[in-house]
């Protein structure tokens, strides 16, 4: 899996390395029991702090994307990620309130909205 990080980008450098984690588990370019590089290892080879690497991987462990072995290491959940609850449904709907909130505001019609979501997902269904 190739990891692209835009160091010019608001967004944190471990929230975009945690993204494509998940996205790359989502293309199935990552699969269930598939180790991923080790704190130290993954800071070397894209170049950031190991710090970062860290609070990547402890977030995608916290929400079940992967596993952290003391023998293994890093590997992506062998069980697969957990499938959405009640808990998460309300998290996703949180989180999409602001961007509906914004994309009102600037004149993004709720047709070209859920387009994008639907171009979205077919996105990761033609990676499977």
């Amino acid at each position: 899996m190739y990891i692209n990080l835009d160091f010019e980008s608001k967004e944190p450098i471990y929230t975009q390395l945690k993204h494509q984690v998940i996205a790359g588990i989502a293309k199935r370019e990552l699969k269930p029991g598939e180790g991923l590089p080790s704190v130290r290892s993954m800071a070397a080879d894209i170049g950031i702090n190991l710090h970062t690497v860290n609070k990547a991987y402890q977030q995608l462990k916290q929400e079940g994307f992967i596993l952290i072995h003391r023998q293994k290491g890093v590997v992506v959940n062998p069980e697969g990620v957990p499938q959405a609850d009640k808990s998460y449904r309300l998290q996703l709907k949180n989180t999409l309130h602001p961007l509906i909130a914004e994309s009102v505001c600037r004149g993004v019609s709720e047709e070209e909205f859920v387009g994008l979501c639907s171009q979205l997902f077919q996105e990761f269904k033609e990676e499977k």
